[in-house]
């Protein structure tokens, strides 16, 4: 009989799994740069910090429906659970042409900190389909929409994964999706999404919520800083329930809307735009583009307008390092998800420009996603007052525990709540700890 010998120790787990490739890592490679740069903060921690840098879970789905044609087409779904450690999945559903595994899955885990920076109860997930939903009918996106949650249906639930909106998906999609898992499931399940119409165990305050928390701790933020919003000037990219909602709030405190930029078109004016008028151009015409009351300007030409605070609310990766140096602003808040790259980030931050970031300025939707599912849970409702309270105490309590890290530690707000929400990730890994 041979004897045994031991095989050599095993090497330390890579870092990147194998279905991406290091030279195109898109978002996912922002966030993993962001991962890094909180890494020496975790203190023993640390040693569970590669759970952070891998999805727990990746779906990849094919979803097939026939057009108004007669013709099948096939698109590509996605939904990815990140982290699972503090709760059930929480993330968003968007519909965009440019959607691709990288950006869900580095949107999945912008999910996890953002959850757990507000200290809400869930892990991060999030979903999307590569369409441009504008060039579908109303039936066809209605039929994209069942299938795309049939087959994603074994990974969502109320106690299990919980989509929502995103970039071109409302609440109506939400009830297509809501009724699409009750048909499969026999039962009604209004827990399943949030984000749905009032109606169908939606929440009062659910549209505005992500834009009202911008606000709330723009606010916060300024009167730490000295900055007095009355007179303040904003400029706003994306004007939808976001950045419309934001610019209403600021305006209503005394601040002026100078410019706007949305995939319309880019508009200014120094004296102050109009935001009520502006909105109600905005619903009648679906963007931006041709309002009366404004100036045009080239779209390039936005990031270097004379602001105070500036509000990207579009998509990522907007401020990069060719513009982020011509930004003038002393406050950016961040109401899109992952808007600025890590080199932008080190540019504004030399620049004296304070950056709240995604991770905690647009937790306010999934707080009030939060109330609305334990509402669909209780069956019992919430006034629309009682509702703005609760997110308004969540997210000042919230940025006082970040800004108080911020000012420990001596680091960007960014780090701050990566320090604060992955150490809450990953102590409940710990206590958890590793089955079987």
């Amino acid at each position: 009989m041979s004897s045994f010998t031991p095989s050599t120790p095993a090497v330390p787990p890579h870092a990147l799994p194998s279905y991406l490739q290091a030279e195109h890592l898109g978002p996912w490679g922002t966030y993993l740069q962001q991962v890094e740069r909180v890494t020496p903060y975790l203190g023993n921690l640390s040693r569970w910090v590669e759970t952070l840098k891998r999805p727990k879970r990746i779906l990849i789905v094919d979803v097939p429906i026939e057009l108004d044609n007669g013709t099948i087409a096939h698109f590509e779904g996605y939904r990815v659970q990140h982290n699972l450690s503090r709760g059930p999945g929480k993330g968003g559903v968007r519909f965009h042409q440019d959607v691709t595994l990288s950006e869900v899955m580095a949107l999945s885990a912008w999910m996890s900190i953002k959850n757990a920076a507000v200290n809400v109860p869930y892990g991060g997930a999030k979903g999307g389909i590569r369409v441009d939903p504008q060039t579908l009918s109303r039936g066809e996106l209605e039929r994209l929409t069942r299938r795309y949650t049939s087959e994603i249906g074994l990974l969502i639930g109320p106690s299990k994964d919980i989509p929502a909106p995103d970039v071109n998906t409302n609440g109506q999609i939400m009830a297509w999706m809501m009724d699409t898992y009750s048909m499969n499931t026999g039962a009604t399940a209004t827990g399943v999404v949030t984000g749905k119409p009032v109606e169908l165990g939606g929440s009062l305050g659910r549209v505005e919520a992500t834009g009202r928390g911008v606000f709330t701790v723009g606010v916060e933020a300024a009167r730490r800083t000295g900055l007095v919003l009355e007179g303040a000037r904003v400029a706003v990219q994306g004007f939808g329930n976001v950045g419309g909602t934001a610019a209403k709030l600021f305006a209503e405190a005394g601040a002026k809307v100078v410019a706007v930029q949305d995939h319309t078109g880019t508009i200014c004016h120094s004296s102050g735009l109009d935001v009520p008028a502006l909105l109600a151009h905005v619903k009648a015409h679906g963007g931006v583009g041709g309002f009366a009351g404004a100036e045009t300007m080239a779209p390039a030409d936005f990031w270097g307008v004379a602001c105070d605070i500036l509000i990207p609310a579009a998509l990522e990766g907007q401020i990069t390092q060719d513009n982020a140096a011509r930004i003038q602003a002393k406050l950016v808040i961040e109401g899109a998800n992952g808007p600025t790259t890590p080199e932008a980030d080190d540019i504004l931050h030399d620049k004296g420009v304070l950056v709240l970031p995604d991770v905690i300025a647009n937790a306010g939707g999934v707080t009030v996603s939060y109330f609305e599912w334990v509402q669909d849970f209780s069956s019992f409702f919430w006034s629309e007052d009682e509702i703005n309270a609760r997110l308004v105490r969540i997210m000042k309590e919230a940025f006082d525990g970040v800004w108080q890290v911020a000012q420990e530690h001596r680091v960007s707000l960014r780090t701050a709540t990566f320090i604060v929400a992955c150490t809450r990730i990953l102590r409940a890994r710990e206590m958890r700890g590793l089955y079987p």
